[in-house]
């Protein structure tokens, strides 16, 4: 089973989907367009996400960083005015320590993942989208920021004007995930912001086309005209879009054969009664390990319809 995946909602599927797979059977293709060097090392926040989830570190409390991390680096840093974008906890930091020395010895990002998942004792496959760098940009008022000074360091507060991943179109499919591809049948995308956690995964030169070869279901990230969390409706609405899974369906395009919708959302379900693509819907909401475990095993049996 082949998942794309951002940095919390997708996640939370994955929790579920190593409850009933084993989890040499789970690839998961990451975004790396939120990727940002921090102190001389590369942050990798949704890849990292997925490395502390499948290794049992990640601090499920916040969906980022590890659980229990101290921040003594950190505070020493701004304590001499050092103040950094992201508040890296100290074990959280040797990672990126050690992703970084890997990168500057000759590694792509996908082999330095790799070696990582191996550290930590990961038996799935953990691949970055692409080992090409791209940026998702924020236009805001007070000018063009990077992502993570958008929504760690402003919060997500800005007005947003403007959303693109610069350097896309530079940026080719990671040679990894081309092999997962060709002997994969089945994706899902995960219920993840669509503008740039997903979009920068499917905005790659050639994934649209290989996707339609495949069989493809999403979960909507959105429920009415709210998205579950995130930023996801501000940077939908920048890119002149309603905020609906009817607009997620839109960004998606005809790699979806299913959609799957909660049961709340009965302004997506109108609003999709007569699309092109299949429309299923249960609880989504995940707000513990069984209700993701439910909805993992609600998108695997819909591989069979």
């Amino acid at each position: 089973m082949l998942i794309l995946s951002g940095g919390t909602g997708t996640p939370k599927l994955l929790e579920g989907l190593r409850t009933i797979l084993p989890e040499e059977d789970i690839t998961v293709v990451v975004n790396t367009a939120e990727d940002m060097w921090v102190s001389g090392n590369l942050v990798t926040p949704d890849i990292d996400t997925v490395l502390y989830l499948f290794s049992g570190k990640l601090d499920a409390a916040k969906w980022w960083g590890i659980k229990n991390d101290t921040f003594i680096t950190y505070e020493a840093l701004r304590s001499m005015g050092h103040d950094e974008i992201m508040k890296l906890g100290d074990q959280d930091r040797a990672t990126n320590i050690m992703r970084s020395d890997l990168l500057r010895a000759g590694y792509s990002l996908t082999e330095a993942t790799q070696e990582l998942a191996r550290a930590l004792g990961i038996r799935s496959k953990i691949l970055p989208m692409s080992d090409d760098p791209v940026r998702t940009m924020v236009t805001t008022p007070a000018g063009k920021m990077h992502f993570q000074e958008f929504w760690v360091k402003e919060h997500g507060k800005p007005d947003v004007l403007e959303v693109v991943q610069e350097d896309i179109e530079k940026a080719s499919i990671a040679p990894a995930v081309l092999e997962a591809l060709e002997k994969e049948e089945y994706v899902i995308i995960g219920p993840s912001n669509p503008i740039t956690s997903i979009g920068p995964i499917l905005a790659l030169k050639g994934m649209k086309e290989l996707l339609r070869k495949k069989t493809v279901i999403a979960v909507s990230p959105i429920i009415g005209k709210e998205p579950v969390s995130g930023p996801a409706g501000k940077l939908m609405a920048a890119r002149g879009l309603k905020v609906s899974s009817a607009s997620v369906v839109d960004c998606y395009g005809d790699i979806l054969d299913m959609m799957i919708l909660d049961e709340r959302d009965a302004y997506g379900i109108s609003a999709l009664k007569n699309s092109a693509c299949k429309i299923l819907i249960t609880d989504t909401l995940m707000k513990n390990v069984e209700k993701s475990a439910a909805l993992a095993r609600f998108v695997v049996d819909a591989f069979k319809y």
